[in-house]
């Protein structure tokens, strides 16, 4: 019953940061992006170029290529591929084609440079909420994805000549400061991306070498609650055999753990290090009481 409740609560996470993250990406290109002809990646790209050669909206242009590239990607890349990126294809185009004709959706700023600072936040909090749950937004993700399975060229780098050239045909048609605010976006949208993707799951790491490693095992794990292992090692200088600490707390504890390693050792030696994300029992599973075997 358990498992079931987590399965379904895994869904409905899935399904919610799906719907939130297309609709705000949709939301900011309506709002800042179009509006003050700030160049970007993908099939928007390519969407806002040719939408000023045809007579046909940029969310149905979005639609069109995305389309042509989801059955693309079910003949080269599988079912399974499919079925995890149908949903962002067909979403963003539809979102932005409603959010388009909402009336003053444009005039939200006359500031080209706020728009892009709000846009490239946005968008790296939209991508980051849909890629958290293992999706993605579809588009030239697919075009990306069937050349590296083709060429065998990694991913990142298609990625980098796919924008590079989308963004390029747009810069023909733009004037050169157009491009600046193309880059803010681009760099910002990483940078915010990064973030998304780690919150609530990077920890710290710390490494505790001292010759009171027995006292500060026993204190880490009865009043701190957290999780040790312990490595065999040999100092330096006076090749001494002795055991290494090694536990992972979340942030709001290091103050407090290094308080209490110092207050055992004030010449403990430790290192400290930031980590991206920790998957384990105790952090993304329930930690279990166990008992020493004595035997």
């Amino acid at each position: 019953m358990a498992e079931k409740e987590k399965t379904f609560v895994d869904y409905l996470k899935t399904t919610v940061f799906i719907l939130l993250g297309n609709a705000l990406l949709a939301f900011l290109v309506a709002a800042f992006i179009i509006p003050h002809d700030i160049i970007m990646g993908g099939t928007t790209g390519i969407a806002i170029v040719l939408s000023k050669f045809v007579p046909i909206e940029t969310a149905t242009l979005v639609l069109i290529q995305n389309v042509i590239l989801l059955i693309m990607g079910l003949i080269v890349l599988g079912k399974k591929f499919f079925f995890t990126t149908v949903a962002s294809s067909i979403l963003y185009p539809v979102f932005l084609g409603l959010f388009q004709r909402i009336p003053g959706i444009d005039s939200f700023t006359d500031d080209t440079l706020l728009a892009s600072l709000f846009g490239g936040v946005l968008m790296g909090l939209a991508l980051g909420l849909v890629m958290r749950v293992g999706s993605s937004t579809g588009g030239m993700d697919v075009l990306n994805l069937m050349m590296h399975k083709w060429f065998h060229v990694p991913v990142s780098i298609l990625v980098w000549i796919t924008d590079l050239i989308v963004v390029g045909g747009q810069a023909l048609f733009l004037k050169p400061e157009k491009l600046l605010h193309g880059i803010v976006v681009l760099v910002l949208e990483t940078l915010v991306l990064d973030q998304v993707m780690i919150f609530g799951k990077a920890q710290t790491q710390l490494y505790i070498v001292s010759d009171k490693f027995e006292e500060i095992r026993d204190k880490l794990l009865n009043e701190m609650n957290v999780g040790v292992t312990m490595s065999h090692i040999e100092t330096g200088y006076l090749s001494k055999q002795q055991k290494g600490v090694l536990c992972v707390i979340s942030s709001r504890k290091l103050y407090d753990t290094t308080e209490l390693i110092h207050s055992i050792d004030p010449n403990a030696f430790i290192t400290i290090t930031k980590i991206k994300e920790v998957r384990g029992k105790g952090f993304t599973e329930k930690r279990e009481q166990l008992t020493k075997n004595t035997e």
